[in-house]
């Protein structure tokens, strides 16, 4: 079986590419700046083509030389600070693009990332888990594109029959996450490296998700032939940041982890309650607990300087 993954060497695609070719599959990676030698290991399994999501052309043409049935978009501006037309032209005609040309192309089933952002505030349903029902809050930037990416995948599902399905994800966390909401991460990995972490409020509460989970979760939709759902929200596990660095401390005891105020980030946190059943009862999806993912970030530092690793 052959695969299509547009952004298939970032934080999340380069870790679906290699559990995809695990299982046995064929993928073509395509993204507009690829990486000499990401994929070397994996042989004729992996190929890597040069594309930009925003240019048509690009991605009908490989896409269809890929013969991909399956494809995922993965391809997008995180965050809310980019310029609006540069991101308007990656994260809402990118996944027109993509929806059109796996359309023309004959894609089987047909994938992408939406996101939490599109809940806004927790404080707008109170204390409660958000389903994939409820109605869509998020006013910013990146809210506002995954708001309207939805809306894209259900025209062409209706328009046309397609199999279309989005992924919610939460806080995704993992030792290289460099972009999007990274204070969950650096709370862990600064203090791997020894260095000091600084926040502004302890109380502000995430809910982050291991990166190797929402790969698995990614992959399970993307092989299923006929999903129950067109979308789904990932999950998480919620936690206040200052419970993260007392989670921290149990495995770093030295890690100066501050933060300026006890209180005012809770009513300023996003969605931190999330219902996954949806998921949970299609896919048979399991996290390992938190903690246990706290450890294997803060070892995948320690094994990059060289350090041993901390036993649990």
């Amino acid at each position: 079986m052959s695969v299509f993954i547009a952004g298939g060497t970032g934080f999340i695609g380069r870790r679906l590419t290699r559990s995809l070719v695990a299982q046995g599959e064929t993928v073509t990676v395509m993204d507009i700046a690829p990486q000499d030698g990401d994929f070397d290991d994996l042989g004729d399994k992996v190929k890597i083509v040069r594309g930009d999501i925003s240019q048509f052309d690009d991605v009908i043409d490989k896409m269809a030389a890929a013969e991909a049935d399956r494809v995922i978009n993965l391809a997008y501006y995180i965050g809310n600070h980019h310029p609006p037309h540069v991101a308007m032209k990656l994260n809402v005609i990118g996944m027109d693009n993509f929806f059109e040309a796996a359309r023309l192309t004959g894609a089987k089933r047909v994938v992408y990332a939406s996101s939490l952002a599109v809940y806004g505030f927790q404080r707008n349903y109170g204390e409660r888990e958000v389903n994939e029902e409820d109605f869509k809050h998020g006013d910013n930037q990146y809210a506002m594109h995954k708001i309207f990416n939805e809306w894209q995948a259900e025209d062409y599902r209706g328009k046309f029959d397609m199999s279309i399905t989005g992924v919610r994800p939460t806080n995704v966390s993992g030792p290289d996450k460099i972009f999007g909401s990274v204070d969950h991460v650096q709370c862990v990995v600064r203090p791997a490296r020894g260095k000091v972490a600084k926040f502004a409020f302890a109380d502000y509460t995430r809910l982050p998700i291991h990166v190797d989970d929402i790969t698995e979760i990614f992959q399970r939709v993307l092989m299923a032939d006929d999903p129950k759902h067109s979308l789904y929200n990932s999950g998480g596990t919620t936690i206040t940041m200052g419970d993260l660095a007392d989670m921290v401390r149990g495995y770093l005891p030295d890690a100066d982890i501050q933060f300026e105020n006890a209180t005012g980030g809770k009513k300023e946190s996003g969605v931190y309650l999330m219902d996954n059943s949806r998921l949970v009862d299609e896919f048979g999806i399991q996290f390992r607990p938190w903690p246990e993912r706290v450890l294997q970030i803060i070892n995948a530092v320690r094994s990059e300087e060289g350090k041993e690793p901390i036993s649990g």
